[in-house]
């Protein structure tokens, strides 16, 4: 066993900041998931809206990467990206997908999947690109996500072509880029808990009711 797997097979931390029980529960997953934000934003957690985006594509293959939730409500959470995106193809393929949530702050973990109903409305993405800095729309303007690129140069190229193109001008928001909604229909609300024996409380939906259910560790 090399150094590096040494270590990290010995690593070991209890888990002792809190507990999760269905007396203090939220009755909908929505409330809950909202109380948990609240306590992750108050806590300051580092990079609280960060989540793990997981999609599959057509011959059933699994991706995931990090994306940035931007709002939520109603059980809908909305992320932004680049319509011709690797995730953006893949949804296309199959709408099914899972966030997840990692706050080790908090020692908690939130699952969620569901599927994405739709992109955002226009209104909504041309308020959230509106709302980012210069460079932000710039960059969204000149990287051609996913695609292969030459080198580091092939992209700085396309940077400084979108600066002269735009410069004095407001920059509009492209049509290759916006938001998408995903619609939950499970999530899965986790406590660290000392002994690993955590605290993992799922509420499902089935006929248009929340089933809720914890689970063993």
């Amino acid at each position: 066993m090399n150094q590096v797997n040494q270590h990290i097979s010995q690593l070991r931390e209890d888990f002792m900041k809190g507990e999760l029980s269905e007396i203090h529960l939220k009755k909908t997953p929505d409330l809950q998931f909202e109380q948990w934000m609240s306590d992750a934003i108050e806590a300051k957690v580092n990079e609280v809206a960060a989540c793990n985006l997981a999609t599959v594509n057509s011959n059933h293959k699994p991706s995931s990467r990090i994306v940035y939730l931007r709002e939520f409500g109603n059980n809908e959470f909305y992320f932004y990206t680049n319509y011709d995106s690797r995730k953006a193809a893949e949804i296309a393929d199959n709408p099914f997908v899972c966030l997840t949530f990692f706050w080790p702050e908090l020692e908690r973990q939130i699952r969620i999947e569901g599927i994405v109903v739709k992109k955002a409305e226009t209104e909504k993405s041309d308020a959230y690109f509106n709302a980012r800095p210069q460079d932000s729309k710039i960059g969204a303007w000149s990287s051609p996500q996913s695609r292969v690129l030459k080198n580091r140069e092939e992209l700085q190229g396309f940077i400084e072509q979108n600066k002269k193109k735009f410069e004095d001008q407001e920059i509009p928001r492209p049509e290759f880029w916006g938001g998408y909604i995903i619609k939950a229909t499970y999530y899965e609300f986790w406590q660290g808990r000392k002994n690993r024996l955590h605290d993992r409380i799922r509420f499902s939906l089935e006929n248009e009711n929340w089933k809720i259910e914890r689970l063993a560790p």
